[in-house]
């Protein structure tokens, strides 16, 4: 009895290791795949950031050409026909908190 015993645990061993193996090849495999597809992910996100990084760089340094004073009064004088105020052309005004 202790050797059909013995003999049947042995063959219940053998049966789960026969189906342990594919199983975890199978796993890997899944795994494997996962591992790919976010290494893809991974790799595109890196690019559209290198991108973006950029075009950030370009649109700051466009920011720092549009807004310098040079251009900005070059514009005002030569197409709005604007000038620098002049001491006289300037009026305070001064505002108390009274209202009536």
């Amino acid at each position: 009895m202790k050797k059909n015993f013995k003999d049947f645990m042995y063959k219940i061993f053998l049966t789960l290791l026969a189906i342990a193996i594919p199983a975890l090849l199978c796993l890997y495999a899944v795994e494997a795949k996962k591992y790919t597809t976010l290494k893809k992910e991974v790799s595109d996100l890196e690019a559209k950031q290198e991108k973006l990084v950029e075009e950030n760089k370009k649109l700051v340094s466009d920011i720092a050409v549009l807004s310098s004073a040079d251009r900005i009064e070059k514009i005002a004088v030569e197409e709005l026909g604007m000038h620098k105020a002049e001491t006289e052309d300037i009026v305070r005004v001064e505002m108390t908190g009274e209202k009536k």
